[in-house]
């Protein structure tokens, strides 16, 4: 349904403070200001232009960040697997094809962060961590060349990621690292992908998530923490891989997440009480597609058959109308600079809010015009859904890699 309508102005509700001021209802309040300036010169501009994605300024963002990185990003030497794959897939999601000997070069870099202890590091020569793993892994996965599949050592990985799992069911970032659900998602996620994936590696893995799962509804980074969400996320993903979904309250994580898109802006906010981030739109409302589909599993019969769970008008206008910076790449909520983080997961969160279902049953939104149509993402993995296909298809012909008995046993 190219060229939806914006969600009407009476929709919008502001922050009621009832005249309690706080830091956090100052800041609110703020930030609804910001929004509404926004908004009102949009509807003073009456000019369809504003509800465009500049995919041009976006392409030529990404691009050139692909191939060289300003100093301002030294900060993130520990983290270039993650700009491949933010810049990858951005560039997916927009249907920018990846020049051959891009792609080539990408899978050499990529080769020279993997450890021989196994998995990737942040960079050619540091140590492995189980965040750029995920990421260097779904990077070779869009990529989805010989070439990109035959850096992946099975074998060593699925031996890193025996020595980080532990006896309660949990998983290490890293060796002598935290514990948390991002952890145990990212393992399931390239374990899944990889076919590495066993009983015995995720024994207790579930059990340990559902754990995780607190009052609120959403999901902490470890037991008894606050509900976060892309604690969440990375939860119920990893509960969907293990086909465990219904280890949770289902309910009550569904009326934590459908919370957590403000009322006024649009947008999500990671958790209650904070502020709305463009980066959320991916994070919660990733979750609604993997909710809808445990429900439906569980044969609820008051689910949409053409809808997800949130206003996906709203979030639109908030990623169209917010968080597009004029020289192009996406951002957290105006006044923000733009980042590859930002591009990469305010694109995602517009594509989920764009389609609906799969197959036969498939539903678009796009708001604006058709131009805007993004391709789809996989609600798991994060990646195009015929990538993940393309993975999964090419690993199951190889057999999952036996482990030295010592080895599976630690």
């Amino acid at each position: 349904m190219a060229g939806a309508s914006p969600p009407p102005p009476g929709g919008r509700r502001r922050l009621r403070d009832d005249g309690l001021r706080t830091a956090t209802s100052a800041e609110q309040t703020k930030v609804e200001d910001i929004v509404q300036e926004v908004f009102d010169a949009c509807k003073t501009n009456h000019h369809a232009s504003q509800f465009v994605l500049q995919r041009e300024k976006h392409f030529h963002y990404l691009k050139r960040g692909l191939r060289q990185l300003t100093e301002a990003y030294e900060c993130l030497d520990a983290s270039r697997p993650w700009l491949c794959y933010w810049i990858l897939h951005s560039l997916e999601l927009l249907d920018e094809p990846i020049p051959q000997s891009v792609a080539s070069d990408v899978c050499q870099f990529l080769s020279r962060c993997q450890s021989p202890q196994g998995g990737f590091g942040g960079g050619p020569g540091q140590h492995p961590h189980l965040a750029p793993t995920y990421a260097a892994i779904n990077a070779l996965c869009i990529i989805g060349t010989e070439e990109a599949f035959g850096v992946i050592d099975r074998k060593k990985l699925l031996e890193y990621l025996h020595l980080l799992k532990q006896p309660d069911g949990s998983f290490l970032m890293h060796v002598g690292g935290e514990v948390d659900v991002r952890s145990a998602y990212c393992a399931a996620s390239v374990a899944s992908l990889t076919n590495v994936l066993t009983p015995a590696l995720f024994a207790g893995t579930a059990e340990w998530i559902a754990r995780c799962q607190n009052w609120e509804g959403g999901i902490g980074g470890v037991p008894g923490m606050e509900a976060h969400g892309g604690y969440t996320f990375c939860g119920v993903a990893a509960l969907v891989i293990l086909k465990k979904e219904h280890l949770l309250n289902l309910r009550s994580l569904l009326h934590w997440v459908t919370g957590r898109q403000m009322r006024f802006e649009g947008g999500f906010q990671g958790r209650c009480n904070k502020l709305v981030d463009g980066c959320y739109s991916f994070w919660q409302a990733g979750l609604l597609p993997l909710l809808h589909r445990a429900l439906h599993a569980r044969g609820d019969t008051a689910l949409s058959m053409a809808r997800w769970m949130f206003d996906q008008s709203a979030l639109q206008e908030y990623i169209l109308l917010c968080c597009q910076c004029p020289a192009g790449g996406l951002l957290d909520k105006p006044g923000k600079s733009r980042d590859f983080y930002h591009t990469c997961y305010c694109l995602s969160g517009l594509a989920i809010a764009q389609h609906f279902g799969s197959g036969d049953l498939h539903h678009e939104v796009v708001l604006g015009v058709p131009e805007n149509r993004l391709q789809a993402t996989h609600p798991v993995y994060n990646i195009a859904p015929e990538k993940v296909v393309r993975a999964v298809m090419h690993f199951l012909q190889q057999p999952v890699p036996s482990l030295e008995p010592a080895t599976a046993a630690d």
